[in-house]
């Protein structure tokens, strides 16, 4: 049996935003930062209506040097973002990053859709796109974990070796546990959108372990890149100090 994705209309996704007024009340009326939250919530919406035109552009598109400069700009922005914790950025610790997400996400990328989906091309915008959606996305977040975490330890005077074991075991949290609760406490997005659709859930079940180990893969091979490229530039610092 197949079912039809049910279209939401725009006045009643308006209803989604009850709970979401809901909370920005509160955060203002407690005197938080609600400001910024409103900010995110509007972001949100304009930058998801933004992608939606351009990804129907994309997915016309003949040609591959838009979806080539669609993974470039997301390279680079979620470089910049992972070292948004940093109270001192510069080019080196921006270039550390966006050596450790190509070095997580990229590969992955490949692996799965040449691999495990057994593609024959990569001129795919409708496939590469989301996948590479993703994937960058917790390759960023690792990043950003372990700058916000290897700072405050090395603040605290925790020698380097230990900083980084502390900074690695602390980033990969998140997605540890989302191996954990998946298909127990939570069914993902992509699952969750394949069944909708009407895909076999067993289908959709094969789909969804590839993804997370996708994002496992790439998270780890990320946050252990970055670590590793610390610890090289430690001990440069180190040598050059004549410690």
């Amino acid at each position: 049996m197949t079912f039809a994705v049910t279209s939401i209309a725009p006045a009643s996704l308006l209803l989604a935003f009850a709970p979401v007024a809901m909370v920005l009340y509160v955060l203002m009326r407690w005197r938080c930062d609600s400001g910024a939250s409103l900010v995110a919530v509007l972001r949100m919406v304009v930058q998801l209506v933004i992608v939606g035109y351009l990804l129907n552009f994309l997915f016309r598109a003949e040609s591959s040097w838009p979806m080539a400069l669609v993974l470039s700009m997301m390279l680079i922005v979620s470089s910049w973002i992972g070292i948004r914790p940093l109270r001192r950025k510069d080019r080196k610790s921006y270039g550390r990053a966006m050596t450790a997400i190509s070095a997580g996400s990229i590969p992955t990328l490949l692996l799965i859709v040449l691999g495990v989906m057994q593609e024959t091309t990569l001129l795919k915008p409708r496939l590469i796109i989301p996948l590479a959606g993703m994937v960058f996305p917790p390759s960023m977040n690792v990043v950003s974990l372990i700058v916000e975490r290897l700072q405050a330890e090395r603040e605290r005077g925790t020698p380097f070796l230990e900083a980084r074991a502390i900074s690695l075991r602390a980033a990969l949290i998140p997605v540890t546990n989302s191996l954990l609760a998946v298909g127990l406490v939570s069914l993902p997005g992509m699952m969750t959108g394949q069944i909708l659709a009407g895909i076999d859930p067993l289908e959709a079940v094969r789909y969804q372990i590839m993804v997370m180990c996708m994002i496992f893969g790439a998270s780890g091979i990320s946050a252990t890149t970055f670590l590793s490229l610390c610890t090289v530039a430690e001990n440069r610092r180190l040598h050059a100090s004549g410690s």
